[in-house]
């Protein structure tokens, strides 16, 4: 009978112990940094109608998200502000190549501090230089952020690259470029249109003709060593109605086709 009771008793004491052991863990995603007000938003909703944990989200440039994988750090699902960082984890077999698709689309804009006296930029040839009036132009890397990469090429393709090259502020991600315009630190910058919208104190000066850069398309996957079964659900959502007037709300344009059961 003491056995009994001894085994009951434990029995009820781990009955109420925290649900840590038994609980799905948390979804972990990593993301691009120009994502964070939308997928915030997707995320909140997603755990709100299922009851599962709120994912844990790390957002940051694609370039260093792809490398922090590469290095074996743990997430369950990757999305890329660009085809090629995805395509790079793909080539390390880092990825489920069968669960990747194309999410989102977007646009690079040209942008000033919100109480700056400049209205339009004219981006063509030496104009953006004189503009920027001896400062600097505020860009993530342009080397290996997708929206340095984009911003790169729409200025070699406008005739603008040369003049303004050695004047660059080279930012680690997307929000950290979008920071010093806000804060002043500099009198331009060229983030995505959905950055700008999200910031108040910055205004949109000027816009990139979308044939000066390489389409700029957000993909979307599972990781290759995921084990979450909750990591493919949170993916279908990213499908769903819900989703999509999450990403539009910010300027985003949404590649995929909403699924009719969310």
């Amino acid at each position: 009978m003491l056995k009994r009771r001894s085994w009951l008793g434990l029995a009820l004491a781990v009955s109420l112990l925290p649900n840590v052991a038994f609980a799905q863990s948390n979804v972990v995603i990593f993301a691009a940094a120009s994502l964070k007000n939308a997928l915030d938003e997707i995320a909140t909703t997603w755990s709100k109608d299922t009851g599962r944990p709120m994912p844990k989200i790390s957002y940051a440039a694609s370039s260093a998200l792809a490398k922090q994988m590469e290095q074996g750090a743990p997430a369950d699902l990757f999305i890329s502000a660009d085809l090629d960082w995805m395509d790079y984890v793909q080539g390390k077999t880092l990825i489920k190549t069968d669960s990747r698709f194309n999410l989102l689309g977007n646009k690079i804009v040209l942008i000033a501090p919100k109480d700056s006296k400049l209205t339009t930029v004219e981006i063509k040839g030496a104009d953006l230089a004189k503009a920027l009036a001896g400062g600097r132009l505020s860009m993530a890397n342009v080397d290996s952020v997708p929206v340095g990469k984009y911003g790169k090429a729409a200025l070699e393709k406008l005739g603008a690259w040369a003049d303004v090259k050695d004047h660059l502020a080279q930012a680690e991600n997307v929000r950290a470029a979008l920071l010093l315009v806000a804060r002043g630190e500099t009198p331009l910058g060229i983030v995505y249109a959905t950055d700008a919208a999200a910031e108040p104190n910055v205004k949109i000066v000027g816009a990139f003709p979308a044939d000066s850069h390489p389409p700029i398309i957000y993909p979307a996957a599972l990781t290759k060593d995921s084990t979450n079964a909750d990591a493919k659900a949170f993916l279908d959502f990213l499908r769903s109605a819900k989703a999509r007037t999450a990403f539009e709300k910010q300027g985003f344009t949404v590649l995929v086709r909403s699924n009719s059961a969310t």
